[in-house]
């Protein structure tokens, strides 16, 4: 399991209520086609937080690549005033920030750092889920 940020390009504040959903349904849709199970989806306007189960048989970097292009891929699609804000660049920043979760950081201790994320803690859970067997 692991605990994964994704910052947007420049840090530009561009995820709102729809864009959170749309971001939702992507991964939900990522779930169905891919082993990786997505346990809690959340974000604020400048970058999204995911608690993530994955087969030991994806890399973690072979992970992030598929969950970063396809969410850009299909968030352009969906909604393509986001890129105007982007200046028709990227979505996602070229950096992450990946830990795993175990003995000293459990699921519960990942779920409560999530949720108290965000300085104006404008912090939404847009999607929560149970554990799975692989």
């Amino acid at each position: 399991m692991y605990h994964l940020v994704f910052p947007l390009k420049y840090r530009k504040s561009v995820i709102n209520k729809e864009i959170g959903e749309g971001l939702r349904e992507i991964c939900l849709d990522i779930s169905e086609r891919y082993e990786v199970h997505f346990i809690e989806i959340g974000y604020e306007s400048n970058h999204v937080h995911f608690l993530v189960q994955s087969v030991a048989n994806y890399s973690v970097s072979k992970m992030i690549t598929m969950i970063k292009s396809i969410t850009a891929k299909q968030l352009f699609q969906r909604f393509p005033e986001i890129k105007v804000k982007l200046w028709g660049g990227k979505f996602w920043t070229s950096g992450f920030y990946v830990n795993t979760v175990g003995q000293y950081s459990n699921e519960e201790v990942i779920r409560e750092y999530v949720k108290n994320q965000g300085m104006e803690k404008e912090y939404r859970k847009v999607h929560s889920n149970q554990l799975t067997l692989f």
